[in-house]
């Protein structure tokens, strides 16, 4: 952690506290809105500042290098513009997040489609607006097949390998596992020479691609991902007698802090590693395309709860607010995995003060285990109170669980002055959802439709 990230850490935090107090003046959070979701648009910039940098420094001039921003991290137009403005481009999983960047005014050759699940249409429209794609499997290659007959596509096509090295800490999270569903698993019997044949057919695949990283990997494994892929490829350009791969897409995955404010791993420190690890990678010959998403979002972003209730059970004290599963849904099912930092403010959104206290802080939903912090030491926290839960920027905002069809929130951006120049500015970037786009989304302009059935 170089003194430039730790000052990172510093600023953002004083950011958050102005902008924490700023939500509650400008009436963003309250007895009518309980819940909001924050973003820091210099954080967000900052962070896309350092990817660009970490590679840059590590590649020769003029190396294309695409960023595709994971899109399913946050799948905000605003925030998608926002990240096309500084730069990057965008990886996709479905039309839904394809919409959301052409939506964004994302150019079609900086989106790339990625997912193990495509169907012939899907395809098809990449293939029509020139997106890239990776084909995850023999079947889906022999889709795309079809689809090119004997032109040459005007999408730039890779194939995704699994290299099967292992998991990280996140077993759910780990895509490099000896039977993780992702791409086509390279120690399988007979499936790397499938792989170089499938390449030397299609002269048109031109991409290598493999995704390692996600929450709980370390950094060295990742690394080792990326040098096998640049191993086949180089085997691949050998057995073809030229340079038919042209492009490594070595994914994202970066993981993040979630104890502090520092912002590590950093991209430059994985950036470094690479270049010691893969040189051959990084001297020029291939372009590169990364697919980070939650470390560029997910400390640049917090969720504010007005506390409903406070009471005690057990002598426990728990305090009730309007964040829970809905949002934190990993949190609240798997918190070992994905522990939150949680931090207490009165009701003027002021950081609260007093002793710690052992306390419970419980979401709204209708089951016992709705908790996103337990026996957590806090300031002791009373009705009317503000709790943040921080880190939220990435994933918190898409990962609605619409359990007892709870609203989305309304999520914000914001910008702060300097000092003595006039306060924070905000952006809304998503509006509350309304009582009755719930009531429409389940049907209710068919409500007729089960009981006049006969």
């Amino acid at each position: 952690m170089t003194f430039e990230e730790n000052a990172s850490g510093a600023a953002s935090a004083h950011r958050r506290e102005q902008a924490v107090r700023a939500a509650v003046e400008h009436g963003l959070i309250g007895a009518a809105e309980p819940v909001v979701g924050l973003l820091d648009v210099a954080g967000i910039r900052q962070s896309a500042t350092r990817l660009r940098a970490a590679f840059e420094e590590i590649t020769p001039p003029g190396t294309p290098v695409l960023h595709a921003f994971a899109v399913k991290a946050a799948p905000l137009v605003p925030v998608l513009r926002l990240l096309a403005a500084e730069g990057l481009g965008c990886e996709v999983a479905s039309p839904g997040e394809l919409a959301q960047s052409r939506a964004a005014g994302v150019p079609a050759e900086r989106i790339l489609l990625d997912s193990p699940a495509k169907t012939p249409a899907e395809l098809r429209t990449a293939l029509e607006l020139g997106i890239a794609l990776n084909a995850d499997n023999p079947r889906e290659l022999d889709r795309i097949d079809a689809l090119v007959a004997a032109g040459q596509p005007a999408s730039r096509v890779g194939v995704r390998v699994n290299p099967q090295l292992g998991g990280g800490t996140i077993g759910a999270m780990s895509t490099a596992t000896a039977t993780s569903k992702f791409g086509v698993a390279l120690q399988d019997e007979g499936a790397r020479e499938w792989v170089v044949r499938a390449f030397l057919d299609r002269p048109w695949l031109t991409r290598l691609h493999a995704h390692v990283g996600s929450q709980g990997m370390p950094l060295e494994l990742m690394a080792a991902g990326v040098r096998e892929t640049y191993g086949l490829a180089e085997e691949i350009n050998a057995a073809a007698g030229r340079r038919q791969i042209d492009t490594l897409d070595i994914g994202g995955g970066l993981p993040v802090n979630f104890d502090s404010d520092e912002f590590t791993p950093s991209y430059r420190q994985y950036a470094r590693l690479l270049r010691s690890e893969v040189p051959g990678a990084f001297d020029g010959r291939y372009g590169i395309v990364t697919e980070f998403g939650r470390s560029l979002l997910a400390k640049n972003g917090l969720t504010l709860a007005r506390v409903e209730y406070a009471k005690s059970a057990g002598g426990r004290p728990i305090a009730v607010t309007h964040a829970g599963a809905q949002l934190a849904t990993r949190t609240v099912f798997a918190p070992a995995s994905w522990p939150i930092r949680v931090v207490a403010y009165d009701a003027e959104g002021r950081p609260k003060s007093g002793p710690a206290v052992a306390q419970d802080v419980a979401g709204p939903c209708c089951f016992a285990g709705d908790l996103v912090a337990r026996d957590r030491p806090l300031p002791r926290l009373d009705e009317g109170d503000l709790v943040a839960l921080l880190d939220t920027g990435a994933y918190y905002f898409s990962n609605h669980f619409a359990y007892n069809s709870l609203p989305r929130p309304a999520v914000h951006g914001f910008v702060t002055a300097p000092t003595g120049s006039g306060g924070v500015r905000f952006g809304l970037v998503r509006s509350t959802q309304t009582v009755d786009e719930i009531v429409a989304e389940s049907g209710g302009g068919q409500r007729n439709a089960l009981s006049e059935l006969r």
